[in-house]
């Protein structure tokens, strides 16, 4: 019976092997399948089935002509390369397999697997395997592309939830509880863009009050034009999108320089030390960059170096930040009264020492 298994079964003679099907090598095909598995309704066992099975057929070239890939090991041979699996459980992932259209069955009249010489065998045909070797491939394909935006939906899920509590949002709140939950389950890409999108239109109309200051009167003090009855938060006034002149910058921001001293700063050198400011007040990497993709790198270079003037005011930077993004986007950033506030709080920070 040894020297039986090393016998091509079911290749008709003289066939020449470039007419019909390629061959294909089985372990790439084992290793497609188990990315799709998924697609193929198996399981890691019912694979474990198939790749024993596998290593009965003694080449690594798996032939895709019908009934050239038969191996015929018994229940009871097959079982003790599985290390013992039960022979019903046995039968139940061979039925998969079948069922599924990848291992062909041929029974002898008895239902033994067996073969004989010249060219008869009964068992399980693997040649299915190399038939569907290009759709296996291109589903493993897919699944992969699928899993890797399911990886990026869930990092997208969970930056979003973290910027959601940081604003005070409240932990127990349904769709929050949702994306937490979501990291530990194996949710459709639809049902993760779906949460995705949800937790992307709650950060957009959320209220940015609870991520700054703690009152109304402190957010005006912090951007507020120097008549004190005339505030950003409760005057429309529209921004230019303009760059403000560096020398006004530089006249109403001076905290910088206790963090990183520099002669003589151009637009440049402001911008370089924005990005090496931001961490150590508490503003996420990306939080900046959203601002400086939103604003552009000066204008949100100069909203940065205003509100360290201000920072014993500001309890939440990055949410505070994200804030005035948005008033940005409205075109209701008063950069200007931004830089008299700054300068105002110098003054008054010089005068009371």
């Amino acid at each position: 019976m040894t020297e039986l298994s090393r016998i091509r079964f079911g290749q008709p003679v003289g066939m020449c092997p470039e007419a019909g099907p390629a061959p294909a090598d089985k372990w790439v095909i084992l290793d497609a399948l188990t990315h799709a598995a998924e697609d193929f309704g198996l399981n890691h066992r019912t694979l474990g089935v198939l790749r024993a099975l596998l290593t009965f057929f003694p080449d690594r070239a798996l032939p895709a002509d019908r009934g050239a890939g038969v191996v015929y090991p018994s229940n009871r041979v097959l079982a003790e390369r599985l290390n013992g699996m039960p022979e019903s459980t046995l039968r139940r992932h061979l039925a998969t397999l079948v069922r599924s259209g990848l291992v062909d069955r041929h029974d002898s009249a008895n239902r033994k697997r067996f073969a004989r010489f010249g060219g008869v065998a009964f068992g399980f045909d693997l040649s299915p395997l190399a038939r569907y070797a290009e759709a296996l491939q291109a589903a493993a394909d897919r699944a992969l592309a699928r899993r890797g935006q399911a990886d990026a939906l869930r990092a997208r899920i969970a930056a979003t939830r973290q910027r959601l509590l940081e604003d005070g949002c409240d932990a127990a709140d349904p769709l929050i509880e949702d994306a937490r939950l979501c990291q530990r389950r194996k949710l459709p890409v639809e049902e993760l863009e779906a949460l995705a999108h949800a937790l992307d239109n709650r950060l957009t109309t959320a209220l940015p009050a609870a991520g700054m200051s703690a009152s109304d009167s402190r957010n005006e003090r912090h951007i507020q034009t120097t008549d004190q009855s005339e505030s950003v938060s409760s005057v429309d006034i529209r921004d230019s999108d303009e760059t403000p002149a560096l020398s006004e910058v530089l006249d109403s921001c001076h905290e910088y320089q206790s963090f990183f001293p520099t002669r003589n700063p151009d637009w440049p050198t402001l911008v370089s030390v924005a990005e090496r400011l931001h961490p150590m007040m508490g503003i996420d990497t990306q939080v900046f960059a959203e601002a400086r993709q939103r604003m552009g790198a000066e204008r949100a270079t100069t909203v940065l170096l205003c509100m360290l003037e201000t920072m014993d005011r500001i309890r939440k930077p990055g949410a505070y930040l994200r804030a005035l993004c948005q008033r940005a986007d409205r075109g209701l950033l008063n950069l200007g009264g931004m830089l008299k506030a700054a300068s105002g709080a110098r003054l008054s920070a010089d005068n009371f020492g």
